[in-house]
């Protein structure tokens, strides 16, 4: 039986081939401190990209709101901070913030949701 966590390994796994696909530079995947996690960190064109990968096979645009609350996106907002004071190369560059969304039904298989959320 496959678990939760091979299938949102799996997930990750296909949101990165798309984005590479789709002309980014993967950076850095399951960048982690110790109060967050970010599932994709890429580049393309001078922008940074934070990335939450969502992988919902029985989902719907509820249970999406449920998993990527308030205190979620804050938590992506705060680790990405810290990436960028840990990494400053980058802090001339535009950041954004977007989540990629595998599987769920009604949507593509896998669905690009760019600035799906902001500070």
């Amino acid at each position: 039986m496959i678990t939760k966590k091979q299938i949102g390994n799996n997930g990750e796994n296909r949101a990165a081939e798309f984005l590479k696909e789709n002309g980014y530079q993967i950076l850095h995947r399951n960048w982690r401190i110790r109060s967050g996690e970010i599932d994709i960190i890429a580049c393309k064109d001078d922008v940074i990209v934070f990335v939450e990968v969502k992988t919902l096979p029985h989902g719907n645009s509820e249970t999406l709101s449920h998993v990527l609350g308030t205190i979620k996106q804050k938590r992506i907002i705060e680790t990405a901070k810290y990436f960028l004071y840990k990494y400053r190369e980058y802090n001339d560059n535009y950041i954004r913030f977007d989540v990629i969304v595998v599987d769920m039904p009604g949507m593509k298989p896998v669905c690009h949701l760019k600035n799906a959320f902001s500070e």
